[in-house]
């Protein structure tokens, strides 16, 4: 089992910048993919920025150019770096993890979430 812990969530004004930080049980990189997700009140959880092993990225659009995810691998951690915030961007954000088995079951991992709150 991964375990992922999250931290670095807050209150933070319009225009801001937060980074949020995902440590996981073990190398991170045991997992394929590290990635963020988001989800507002009333709203379903949403993609915000993925990581593989490879090093490749992937955003989502209405983060695309405000929000970097990295890797800081010595420290078994997950970044997302988050500028030029805006009252939209308030969710709890949730670290995860994905490992496909070499049978291909692939597994998800959750973190329990750290609120960010972008107040007007």
């Amino acid at each position: 089992q991964v375990q992922l812990v999250e931290s670095g969530g807050g209150l933070v004004q319009p225009g801001g910048s937060l980074r949020l930080s995902c440590r996981a049980s073990g190398s991170i990189w045991r997992n394929n993919v590290m990635g963020w997700y988001r989800q507002a009140p009333g709203e379903q959880r949403e993609l915000v920025a993925v990581i593989t092993s490879g090093g490749s990225t992937n955003y989502a659009d209405s983060v695309k150019g405000r929000f970097a995810i990295s890797s800081d691998n010595a420290k078994n951690t997950v970044l997302l770096q988050m500028n030029s915030l805006k009252p939209e961007d308030t969710a709890v954000y949730y670290c995860n993890a994905q490992r496909k088995s070499l049978a291909g079951t692939l597994y998800d991992y959750w973190g329990q979430g750290t609120q960010v709150t972008v107040s007007s």
